[in-house]
């Protein structure tokens, strides 16, 4: 098995972050599998391998299907669990880290609650809050893209989903924030405090709101995940709290660095911005190529479930595998041009929200809210432009985002 060189492969350094995809490009050509001591596992950099490791049962989310009770608790004293008590019983546990049943039974939950009429029904109210957001601030001639639209848009969305009270929704960007942080291998130790504070204070929160609904429904997914919760043995209070947790963090995080990025593109393609808002039906496949081109979520990890070979390499139980999201979007193997930004683009099967069982189940609303807020953007914002110097990409290896973006019209 081979291993990148550090001239070819820092993912936190910011030159990397400036633009991974000439590093994922040689990756592809010389060094497709890989093991990076960076990253503490294996990674895979071509669309093919990854697709296919996705849909491969022997890898999964979690060891805990493939171990006794005696193992799970080992790992988790030798991981350390118990430091960080709440984040551990919130987010290491949630939807997208569990396998087998309890991932089968809780994702038919969480389809049912988030039904495509629910969502449908929000597109009115995710263009009013669109409409309002930029009342606020059209009249300025510039703004900061990210704070003053793709960050509030998601956390006023999906507090509505939930039912969050309006006068508490700030609160939820900054818990997202800091329980995200631990997802990258960077982080410190400071941040681990405030991940661990921010999963109690959510986890509090959450539990007061669902005694609300309980004595008062309504109809949002808190309410209906309560009702379901009080049925019996179909879901446990403390998962009610790691999914909401999950659809707070995957689906915000997803969003606000979906749309900033794909903005960039825009702006940085002029050509494909006039394409698109000459033909405005174009919109759809604009935001998939959006979503392929600079993918918000660049990696997603697996572990090794059983003893197997792959592609010519041994793996062991227990070991890690990290899929490339970015680079598999961008491989020509799979894409044609694959480093042009085409809005038009079709087929584009693209691994922005991953595949097979651990599809995002957050999809379709994140879909719909970057399709109104482009769609907005370009009939209420016709001078779009860049403003000032070029934006800066925070450094991480799992998701991929700007610290700002200025523009102005």
């Amino acid at each position: 098995m081979s291993s990148a060189s550090p001239v070819e492969f820092r993912p936190y350094d910011r030159q990397f972050a400036a633009d991974p995809y000439p590093v994922y490009a040689r990756l592809r050509e010389r060094s497709p599998i890989f093991h990076s001591l960076e990253a503490g596992m294996t990674l895979f950099a071509r669309y093919d391998d990854i697709r296919s490791l996705i849909l491969d049962g022997r890898l999964g989310r979690s060891m805990d299907q493939a171990s006794t009770p005696e193992e799970i608790e080992r790992r988790r004293l030798a991981g350390r669990w118990e430091r960080l008590p709440n984040y551990s019983r919130y987010v290491r546990v949630n939807l997208l880290e569990k396998e087998g049943a309890d991932h089968a039974r809780l994702r038919r939950l969480v389809a049912a609650a988030l039904s495509p009429k629910r969502i449908r029904d929000l597109r009115n109210r995710i263009q009013s809050l669109v409409d309002e957001l930029l009342s606020e601030i059209v009249t300025h001639g510039r703004m900061n893209f990210l704070e003053d639209l793709a960050v509030p848009l998601p956390v006023y969305v999906i507090s509505e989903l939930l039912g969050w009270p309006s006068d508490q929704r700030h609160r939820l960007r900054p818990w997202s924030a800091q329980i995200v942080r631990l997802y990258e291998k960077d982080h410190s130790a400071e941040d681990e405090v405030r991940a661990e504070a921010a999963a109690l204070e959510f986890a509090m929160a959450l539990n007061e709101l669902a005694e609300a609904r309980r004595a008062d429904p309504r109809d949002d997914l808190i309410s209906a995940m309560v009702s379901i919760c009080d049925q019996g043995d179909r879901i446990t209070r403390d998962e009610l709290i790691s999914t909401c947790m999950l659809l707070l963090n995957a689906g915000h995080e997803a969003t606000v660095n979906a749309a900033g990025n794909g903005l960039l593109a825009l702006l940085r393609h002029s050509e494909q911005l006039a394409r698109l808002r000459q033909d405005p039906s174009l919109i759809t496949t604009a935001i998939e190529e959006m979503l392929r081109f600079d993918s918000p979520l660049q990696l997603f990890h697996r572990y090794v479930l059983e003893d197997l070979e792959y592609g010519g390499f041994a793996f062991k139980k227990g070991d890690t595998v990290g899929l490339l999201y970015g680079s598999g979007n961008r491989d020509p193997g799979a894409f044609d041009r694959a480093d042009d930004f085409d809005i038009g683009r079709q087929p584009n099967r693209h691994l922005a929200f991953g595949a097979g069982a651990h599809f995002g189940l957050g999809a379709p609303l994140a879909r719909l809210e970057l399709e109104i807020l482009f769609g907005t953007l370009l009939k209420r914002l016709p001078g779009l432009q860049l403003d000032g110097d070029q934006p800066e990409f925070r450094p991480g290896l799992v998701f991929r985002g700007l610290k700002k973006l200025p523009v102005r019209w």
